[in-house]
């Protein structure tokens, strides 16, 4: 793929027009975008399926969810009985019996390892592929949702291919996801905030009347300078740059776009079912992205929800491990159940695929060590409690819809849960399924980085062979 540059200087006084214009009273600068976006190469239609990316930031435990060990000795067992679940043979944690009763919707995978020990390493060699055991500020490798957005893309589309509810881009000071060599064209368009309180909202979609008067007394304003200003550019480049506004102005005024992110639309029975929690209703506006349009949506489980760090690295000087747990399991449960049910239920499941994942799991054997502060799932400071801590050598995944087969288990860790020991996984693996559900060939796939070499999108992996239907 090849991509087209355009000088900035070209552009700088309409953009400063369009930021003083539009931004002044939207805060939207989606031209800037789009006209980015528009410098790649167009890449050919493919089938609409997409991706749900629930993730969990700073690593589940596998043995107290999905890869439960009950016969491990008690400094690894953990105190969560195994339940069976729809499917016999197939037991995960009592923390989640609404799971327990879909377990013919999804799959399990128990065995995926990488080497990335730190949350930095470890993000951006699920998310990007990255083999590089050390953390990094910042990515080098774009993750598979840019990449997937930058390959999909269709300029004639009036809603983001990749939206971010509560984003998957940051762990404290480091960056763990992002566009890198693409550009900032890909990067998602975010929706931040708790859709689950009556005062959230979307900011600069679907405009209402008034601003839309407001809008149209400005693009008249504009149109007069345009005109004035239109017989100095000979290039055709004024004439490009009006199409990228006239898509983020598509974007302000669509009532697809404004529909798509209102949950107000949605049943009260509906709103309840998924929890009317942060974590339920990002996953409801997840599916209703989806079923909008859009290819990508990641979704982070994180803040308040999960314990006093908002997160779920349950290292001892965070939290108590087990009361962590305990504590947003429910919301995990009735959240991601809830959208596999509406995947399936709404004709979704061939087209759309959920993935949970965190980028590792944690230490089989549990640690006991003095808390670092009082709060939620968290004893008062000098409490010695127990923890578990970070572990890339073992990891569960969960799959659903996208037309996979369901009702099974693929790999196993051993006794402790410390390795795998049938079918290990890695990232690239991982990555190539996701790309060959979003119909691109990860084989023969290279986009230019910033040095303009070819790099592949998959340096080494497989489509995992078992999802296959």
């Amino acid at each position: 793929m090849s991509t087209r540059h355009v000088p900035a200087h070209q552009y700088r006084s309409r953009r400063e027009f369009l930021r003083a214009g539009l931004t002044g009273f939207t805060g939207l600068s989606l031209a800037g975008l789009l006209n980015w976006r528009a410098q790649a190469a167009p890449s050919a239609s493919v089938e609409q399926t997409a991706v749900i990316l629930v993730w969990l930031r700073g690593g589940a435990s596998h043995l107290d969810t999905f890869d439960p060990k009950p016969d491990a000795p008690s400094e690894y067992r953990g105190p969560f009985a195994p339940q069976a679940t729809r499917v016999p043979g197939i037991q995960i944690s009592e923390l989640l019996p609404r799971l327990a009763a879909l377990s013919d919707r999804y799959a399990l995978l128990r065995s995926v390892a990488h080497t990335g020990g730190g949350h930095p390493a470890g993000s951006l060699q699920v998310l990007g592929g990255d083999p590089d055991p050390q953390d990094k500020v910042k990515p080098v490798y774009p993750d598979w949702m840019s990449v997937a957005s930058y390959l999909r893309r269709d300029p004639r589309r009036g809603i983001p291919s990749y939206v971010a509810v509560n984003p998957v881009d940051r762990y404290d000071s480091f960056t763990i996801a992002g566009p890198t060599y693409l550009g900032p064209a890909y990067e998602p368009f975010s929706v931040l905030g708790d859709p689950s309180q009556p005062s959230f909202e979307v900011p600069n979609i679907g405009l209402a009347d008034s601003q839309r008067e407001r809008l149209r007394q400005k693009l008249s304003l504009k149109g007069e300078l345009d005109r004035l200003q239109r017989h100095l550019d000979q290039s055709g480049a004024m004439d490009a740059l009006d199409q990228f506004e006239s898509q983020a102005l598509n974007l302000l005024t669509s009532p697809r776009a404004r529909e798509a992110f209102d949950l107000a639309r949605e049943p009260e029975a509906v709103r309840q079912r998924y929890g009317m929690h942060q974590w339920g209703q990002q996953c409801l506006m997840a599916r209703r992205l989806v079923e909008a349009g859009v290819d990508i949506v990641a979704t982070e489980f994180d803040g308040p929800l999960c314990g006093r760090v908002a997160n779920w690295d349950d290292h001892a000087v965070n939290h108590h491990v087990f009361d962590a747990l305990k504590f947003r399991a429910p919301y995990l449960d009735q959240a991601v159940s809830a959208l596999i049910e509406d995947v399936y239920q709404r004709g979704l499941d061939r087209r759309v695929l959920v993935v949970v994942t965190g980028e590792f799991g944690r230490t089989p054997r549990i640690s006991y060590v003095a808390s670092s502060g009082g709060g939620v799932a968290s004893g008062p400071e000098g409490t010695v409690q127990p923890g578990r801590d970070h572990w890339p050598r073992a990891n569960s995944m969960l799959f659903a819809g996208g037309g996979i087969r369901t009702g099974q288990v693929i790999g196993a860790t051993d006794a402790r849960g410390e390795d795998p020991v049938q079918r290990r996984v890695g990232p690239g693996d991982f990555l190539a399924t996701l790309y060959r559900h979003l119909g691109i060939d990860y084989e023969r796939v290279a986009i230019p980085n910033f040095a303009g070499r070819p790099t592949p999108i998959v340096a080494h992996g497989q489509a995992i062979s078992e999802l296959s239907a």
